[in-house]
């Protein structure tokens, strides 16, 4: 079977793989109704994973402050409906449109300069937040949290139920569209430029590329795509913790990415749903030490995994291509 992003990805057409993708949340919905909330979980950081692909994957820029722009759009989701606008689709685009802003403010800070510098000015934003969300604890709730918040019905008919099904439908609704949107964009001349500037920067100036402005487009997109998951978890589950700007954010979900394969689009969304399903499954068996065996796992699949689970994939379906 040719994985996802080996084919549809490097066309922009879509194949069967592809379709069997995006069925399977729906099949899992039906076939594991206990875990519906997990799905949902899923299609949530599979976004926030989605955007720092965007980011990282294809603009190559280093970031370990992803969870800044995931936590602004969970924080502007959630004042929100605690001061009385519960209405979701609104809120989930208020939340885009403040963690694109403040993508697009930073974005020329970390375009300047080079991976290390890129490294601390994202990882600083996300301390700044952090501490600034914990200091306004009159506004934010700090380490106990903002309660209050009431989200409204979708549409003024499906409200959110305790057993997870108008989440994850509404989760896997954005998703599903965004990632529409995602692919059109990387599949495009802008798409093709960000690839040309990750291999070799120095040269793209040469052939007519803006490559400071093309960089921050891509930074803007996915700090905006971030804030829709930052706002769809807080949609979902009616609570925003200061978690939401945490570097523990930031790091497991760059670990998602990379075991699935950056610059795919797929990968994010594979390597999330792997991770998560793991995490759950070994913290059931382990409380306590979960983490070590996760740990290992991923040490030991990155390790004779290159290129993550699609690069694994794409690599067997070449050997399997050139037998006779």
């Amino acid at each position: 079977m040719t994985p996802p992003a080996a084919g549809g990805l490097a066309t922009g057409r879509w194949r069967w793989a592809e379709l069997a993708f995006w069925l399977a949340p729906i099949a899992c919905f039906f076939l594991f109704p206990g875990y519906r909330v997990l799905a949902s979980q899923v299609l949530i950081i599979g976004l926030f994973a989605m955007s720092l692909d965007i980011v990282l994957g294809y603009a190559g820029i280093l970031s370990l402050g992803h969870a800044a722009f995931f936590g602004l759009g969970a924080y502007t989701a959630g004042l929100l409906a605690a001061h009385g606008w519960g209405e979701p689709i609104s809120g989930l685009a208020a939340g885009i449109v403040v963690a694109a802003i403040a993508g697009f403010l930073v974005s020329w800070l970390v375009v300047r300069g080079e991976d290390l510098a890129r490294l601390m000015v994202t990882l600083g934003l996300a301390l700044l937040l952090y501490e600034a969300a914990n200091r306004a604890a009159w506004l934010t709730g700090g380490v106990d949290g903002l309660s209050g918040v009431t989200v409204s019905r979708i549409f003024g008919v499906f409200s959110f139920d305790l057993a997870g099904k108008t989440a994850f439908f509404y989760s896997y609704a954005v998703l599903f569209l965004l990632f529409l949107i995602a692919r059109r964009l990387v599949n495009s001349p802008f798409g093709l430029s960000l690839r040309g500037i990750r291999e070799n920067r120095a040269r793209m100036p040469a052939i007519g590329a803006p490559v400071r402005q093309r960089l921050v487009a891509a930074f803007t997109v996915g700090a905006a795509l971030a804030g829709a998951a930052g706002a769809l978890l807080t949609q979902t589950t009616q609570f925003v913790g200061i978690d939401v700007l945490g570097f523990d954010r930031s790091a497991d979900v760059l670990i998602m990415l990379v075991l699935g394969g950056t610059g795919r689009l797929y990968g994010a969304l594979i390597g999330t749903a792997v991770f998560m399903v793991a995490h759950d499954y070994l913290a059931g068996i382990n409380p306590v030490y979960w983490q070590f065996w996760l740990g290992l796992a991923m040490v030991a699949f990155v390790f004779f995994a290159r290129g993550g689970i699609l690069g694994a994939l794409g690599a067997l379906a070449a050997r399997g291509g050139r037998r006779p």
